[in-house]
């Protein structure tokens, strides 16, 4: 029987899920594979715990997967593909393919129709394609230039909204629990926020959180503002393909599915913007677009491979 493997390497956690031609079997979980911030030995393990992970739970032998779609950030970069399709690679024997992650997730949303999803998780993006084909991204540059509200931008944020409440001589409960998560003193905190290369500010995403529901009026702007900017990514792309914005917006990551108060903010600040634009209350999964895609490519080179062997008796 054939199987398939549908891959998420996200920043903080890689997901692998394995099924049939129309089952999913199982979910594998690990730490983060971003090879471009974690290296190439991180993301081999991540990857490969997995798979070996997911295979296990679903009683799947590896030599019994037929076809690979990994789905992760920062593919254009020399070496990211070849290096994700080798640690897959070495071991499952079927064909392994590399996409953006943006494209597991529109396909995790729309199967392949049309529609806008904005994920944020440890980075963010969003990105669109219409019913005529053409598509559009929004962010997604990495963590250093763009990704805003994800949850590193969250993070950082909050670091400098602290240090700015400091300076206007306001208390924040907020700056207090930073401390705490990271483990240093006061004096500390601008020394070990500029390291480099920097400390995991999407770790502090929870920590927000926290202090917002306990009232802290800076928690509460920065969980507010991550609305406003993933509200705004998506008009970007919407403005790009839809002269009529009634275009489905599809929600993705760990920052939209924890937070009802980034979920609340990004509606609110789309609808402004966007009244028609159809916001689905399901947060959609990347890994199972991913395993979506690996049926689809698979059957895409089957025809292949047929069409060449009816065109070419030799073969």
């Amino acid at each position: 029987m054939a199987f398939y493997l549908g891959i998420d390497c996200g920043g903080s956690q890689t997901r692998c899920a394995v099924g049939d031609h129309s089952r999913l079997l199982g979910i594998g979980r690990s730490g983060g594979a971003n090879i471009v911030r974690l290296g190439p030995d991180r993301s081999r393990a991540a990857i490969q715990t997995a798979i070996l992970t997911a295979c296990e739970v679903a009683a799947v032998p590896l030599r019994d997967i037929v076809h690979t779609c990994i789905g992760a950030a920062g593919i254009s970069a020399p070496g990211v593909k070849e290096n994700l399709r080798k640690f897959a690679a070495e071991l499952v024997a079927s064909t392994v393919e590399v996409v953006g992650d943006h494209e597991i997730a529109l396909e995790a949303a729309f199967s392949g129709g049309s529609g806008v999803i904005v994920e944020a998780g440890t980075g963010s993006i969003a990105f669109g394609r219409n019913a005529e084909g053409k598509e559009a991204r929004c962010g997604g540059y990495g963590f250093a230039i763009s990704d805003e509200g994800s949850g590193h931008w969250i993070g950082r944020t909050a670091v400098s909204l602290c240090l700015r409440a400091s300076d206007e001589g306001t208390t924040t409960l907020l700056k207090d629990a930073i401390l705490e998560t990271w483990g240093i003193g006061e004096y500390d905190l601008v020394k070990f926020a500029n390291m480099i290369p920097p400390p995991n500010f999407a770790e502090l995403f929870p920590v927000v959180m926290k202090a917002a529901d306990a009232g802290d009026a800076v928690a509460v702007s920065v969980l507010r503002m991550t609305g406003e900017e993933l509200a705004e990514l998506v008009r970007i792309v919407m403005s790009k393909l839809w002269a009529e914005a009634a275009a489905p917006v599809a929600m993705l990551g760990g920052v939209l599915e924890n937070s009802t108060m980034v979920r609340a903010e990004f509606a609110r600040a789309l609808s402004i913007s966007y009244p028609a634009a159809q916001i689905q209350s399901e947060i959609a999964v990347p890994v199972v677009g991913a395993l979506s895609l690996a049926r689809k490519q698979s059957e895409n080179t089957r025809r292949r491979l047929d069409r060449l062997t009816a065109t070419n008796p030799w073969m």
